[in-house]
């Protein structure tokens, strides 16, 4: 944990429940293992779609589907959310999960099957922009993708990366990680010294669920 777990416990304990549909699938993915956005970070992405009201929605990492029909629940009926995923396993689940007939709002959601930095450059080639995204896919691959995703990135656009401090692992010395882990560590800081020092963005770290960054493209 990254803060105190009596403290995220209680916050939990006063948040909004899911409603039912999203309930049964929050238990299925932690059921199965499978990992998704967490209570806190539940939270976050609400108040902030919320506030912001984004019309376009970017999800780089579909997993099952469950972060995508969440933010159809607390977006408007013109919200268009387009998300991204490549692993078979996951795709499965989430083609029937977005096609299941309990998320009255999945028509907002379009799924597209494949690498995320292929798809990213065929939707920059198609000259989209997004007012949101949702980056919450391989941590070691943030770099790569941080070049597409700035020119899809609309001036005024919120990017929010999601488990951006590794449940506190990242602030570690690299010789404390243990080897596997090291090429992910480092890429993780390298991320975050770049999205907090360049100019075209403001960037704010949460140490919430497993660390969020919420960047703002300046206009």
């Amino acid at each position: 944990m990254i803060i105190n777990e009596r403290v995220t416990d209680y916050i939990n304990f006063l948040d909004k429940e899911l409603p039912e549909n999203l309930l049964y699938l929050e238990k299925y993915a932690l059921d199965n293992h499978v990992p998704i956005i967490k209570k806190e970070t539940q939270g976050v992405l609400r108040f902030l779609l919320q506030l912001i009201k984004p019309i376009r929605i970017l999800e780089v990492g579909t997993a099952i589907g469950f972060s995508a029909l969440f933010m159809s629940e607390h977006t408007s009926s013109a919200c268009k959310i387009t998300t991204i995923e490549k692993v078979q396993m996951r795709l499965v689940e989430a083609i029937k999960n977005l096609s299941d007939e309990r998320f009255t709002n999945r028509d907002k959601i379009t799924l597209r099957q494949g690498d995320a930095i292929d798809v990213l450059k065929e939707l920059v080639e198609d000259n989209l922009n997004y007012d949101f995204i949702f980056l919450d896919a391989a941590k070691g691959q943030y770099m790569t993708f941080l070049p597409e995703l700035m020119k899809l990135l609309a001036p005024g656009g919120i990017l929010v990366t999601d488990n951006v401090l590794q449940d506190g692992t990242v602030v570690n010395s690299r010789y404390s990680i243990t080897r596997r882990d090291r090429t992910i560590h480092s890429r993780m800081r390298e991320y975050l010294y770049t999205i907090t020092h360049m100019p075209e963005l403001e960037t704010v770290i949460l140490p919430v669920g497993d660390g969020i960054a919420i960047s703002l493209k300046n206009h």
